[in-house]
């Protein structure tokens, strides 16, 4: 297999210039098989201060970078309501995709996205790419080794005030597509995914605990807002090998200080620490029973740390020169994304739900590579 280092580079457009982009655009100058070439924004002023930011040769707007023959891999960072609509537009101008998550609003939304990837033979990318970084492989790799023998429970637990206290403009974390479980939860269900494979059944409440929000930040502080989908959701996963445990994702509460870790997965033989599913390159702690003192040590890592925000995308790319599958695949999110809604079909049934969404688990990353390169 070519060395993504040698690779030429995928030209990439990316669609939405706001908060996330600065994310991208930071990382996306480690990883050399990425070359962004243009920015569009439906606010052709934010697209070119962020163009000129990232020394990004082309700001324009979205029919114009959708018109460029040139732009191989469009980036979409819109909000979860255009998320489908807009990768629908660069697929039918020939072009792949890689959006943020969700992959849609719903599981009926986002299917339409696959399928039309499916019939155009192009590829459909989704966040989060967190799973790529060297916290969660290194987790996986223990998991895999038989570190903690077989699993068996596991909590994942994001407690939150919300995102009025600090986002700019907050309100569509609270509309349909938003949420703790759409807007956080695709980091945790992924990362679960990922460390234990697929999942034979689901169940869970849900509730709007606070209807009404009152942003905080600026520059919209004092506005008051109504919650249109639930901010606290509890949850319960039945993975296929066994393993069973506990989801909670809320934008109703104040973090407890004394959380040992968001993801702990317990097994026969030991536990272990999984770190914060929204970073990279977090803590691994395992402790293994009857090794002298029964406490929690470090592993080290066992893959490169440094990526952010693009190496999914970077994956994305390696993967179209080298024509592998991509670890960040649409199929990944789709999965994903119906156990998210499973969660709270499952509290208004008042059923257990069985997904169907076929999942495989992508191939772990490669141990011994630079940093860099991914292939």
């Amino acid at each position: 297999m070519a060395n993504s280092q040698s690779l030429q580079p995928v030209r990439v457009g990316i669609i939405g210039a706001g908060k996330i982009s600065a994310a991208y655009l930071e990382a996306a100058k480690n990883l050399p098989i990425l070359q962004v070439v243009a920015i569009a924004d439906l606010n052709l002023e934010a697209a070119r201060a962020k163009a000129k930011e990232f020394n990004v040769a082309k700001a324009c707007s979205v029919e114009d970078l959708l018109a460029d023959p040139a732009i191989e891999l469009v980036l979409n960072l819109t909000i979860p309501a255009a998320h489908v609509p807009l990768g629908i537009k660069a697929l039918d101008a020939g072009k792949h995709v890689f959006g943020e998550k969700p992959l849609g609003i719903d599981v009926a939304e986002a299917k339409l996205l696959i399928d039309r990837a499916k019939f155009k033979n192009l590829r459909v990318g989704s966040a989060p790419d967190t799973f790529l970084g060297a916290g969660l492989q290194t987790a996986r790799k223990v998991i895999d080794d038989g570190g903690i023998g077989k699993p068996v429970a596991f909590t994942a637990f994001m407690i939150s005030r919300g995102h009025e206290n600090w986002h700019p403009s907050p309100e569509f974390y609270y509309q349909p597509g938003g949420g703790p479980m759409l807007d956080m939860g695709p980091y945790y269900i992924t990362a679960l995914l990922n460390l234990l494979g697929p999942v034979a059944k689901v169940s869970g409440m849900a509730s709007i605990s606070q209807p009404t929000r009152t942003i905080t930040s600026q520059p919209l502080a004092g506005k008051v807002f109504n919650v249109t989908t639930h901010d606290h959701v509890v949850g319960t996963m039945q993975f296929t090998n066994g393993a069973v445990g506990s989801v909670i994702q809320s934008f109703a509460m104040r973090a407890g200080s004394g959380a040992a870790s968001p993801i702990v997965i317990y097994g026969t033989e030991g536990t272990i620490h999984v770190p914060d599913p929204n970073a990279f390159d977090g803590v691994v702690k395992l402790c293994r029973f009857g090794e002298g003192k029964d406490e929690f040590v470090e592993v080290p890592h066992a893959f490169p740390t440094g990526y952010g925000r693009s190496v999914g995308l970077a994956d994305l790319a390696t993967a179209i020169r080298t024509h592998r599958p991509h670890r960040c695949g649409g199929e990944q999110a789709l999965a994903a994304l119906e156990i998210m809604q499973a969660f709270t079909d499952s509290s208004e049934s008042g059923r257990a739900i069985k997904p169907h969404t076929p999942y495989e688990r992508p191939a772990p990353m490669a141990t011994g590579l630079p940093f860099g390169t991914l292939d």
